[in-house]
This record gives C-alpha cells, structure tokens and sequence, in this order.
C-alpha cells in the first residue's frame, strides 16, 4: 500500500482553531462585546480553504470596535456558539459550486438557501441547516440577520498553506464585500434606532 506523493508545507506556527459545540450556549445578546461578528471558516492547510480565514483577520486588523472577528476551523452544528449573542454576523467560506471562476465572490443572505436546508444527520449538517437549528432552539440568541460572504474556490484538497492564485488574488475583493455588508448592517442599526 503506497502512500502516494502528498508534499505538506506546514509551518511551525500553524493554528486549527477549534471550539467544543457546548461552549457560550448560554450568552444572549449583550454578553458580547460588539454588535457584529465576521466569522471566517476554513482550514489554513488546505489550500483554497483558508480565504475565510484569510478575510477575517483582515478585517481583524483594521481594528474595528463594533466587530469581533473570529478564524474557525468548525461546521455544521458548531457554528451556533459561535454567532450567539451578536445582533449580526457575516460568514466568510470557501464554496465549491462549479458555475462560477475560481476567485468569483459572492453574499448571500440566509433565505438564498432555503432549498439547501436538509434533515440530515446532526454530525453533517450544512451551515443553513445550522442557522435554522439554531433560530428554532434558541431564537433569543441567535443573531437578527446572518449574511454569506463566499469565494468560489479551485482546490480545497491540496494540503498547503498557500491557495491558488485566482483564490489569492480574490482576497480584497472578499474583505470588500465584508466591509460592504458590516455598512449594510450598521445603516440597519442607526436605522433601527432612529425609529
């Protein structure tokens, strides 16, 4: 049984966030330090899977005070600690669909998904599987409004930490669109407290 030829470029400093699904299941609204969360899913060693991460702390960096950015390395069900207790959130991932270019960027709010949302098993369910779960179980601290930001990816089975070109060159465009939809959701809210 041979074990192929797989080249792994690991650094030292390599990270795989992680968070156990019964964590802050108990937070509400104003347990959170900022309103809005951008949350950045993917693996940082394979390859086109580290863009959300990537964008995330991006927007990290820039320091916002009304934004806590989180790099995660979880699915399905696990995602719900993660956006409790924020009034908005914004998922940044890879998406695989096959009808755009690799580096293509796209939003998506959580109604565009309906017709994926599926009643499968609680260890492989999708994220808006998760969403619905988790406004059904705890709708009081489940976020007002979750937005997608997705890049079309090429290669999420390579095991590196540098993606592909097309996905590389996408990242602006990804932190873009973030800060797009955080200015939808603060309008939202000077909006909403002006009534």
């Amino acid at each position: 049984m041979g074990t192929g030829n797989v080249k792994i470029t690991v650094s030292p400093k390599t990270i795989i966030p992680t968070r156990p699904c019964t964590v802050a299941m108990e937070e509400d609204r104003h347990s959170r330090k900022a309103p809005i969360a951008v949350i950045g899913l993917g693996s940082p060693i394979m390859c086109d899977d580290a863009v959300g991460l990537r964008v995330s702390q991006t927007i990290e960096d820039m320091g916002f005070d009304d934004v806590e950015c989180h790099q995660e390395a979880v699915g399905g069900l696990d995602i719900l600690p993660v956006v409790h207790g924020y009034r908005h959130a914004v998922i940044v991932d890879a998406i695989q669909t096959g009808n755009y270019g690799p580096g293509t960027v796209l939003i998506f709010k959580e109604s565009d998904f309906d017709d994926v949302i599926t009643c499968s098993s609680c260890h492989d369910v999708n994220l808006p599987t998760a969403m619905k779960i988790g406004r059904q179980m705890d709708p009081d601290i489940m976020p007002d409004e979750v937005m997608f930001v997705a890049v079309e990816v090429q290669d999420i089975r390579t095991i590196t930490e540098t993606m592909t070109p097309e996905v590389e060159g996408a990242v602006d465009s990804a932190v873009s669109a973030t800060l797009h939809v955080l200015g939808m959701f603060r309008n939202q809210d000077r909006n909403d407290r002006s009534l």
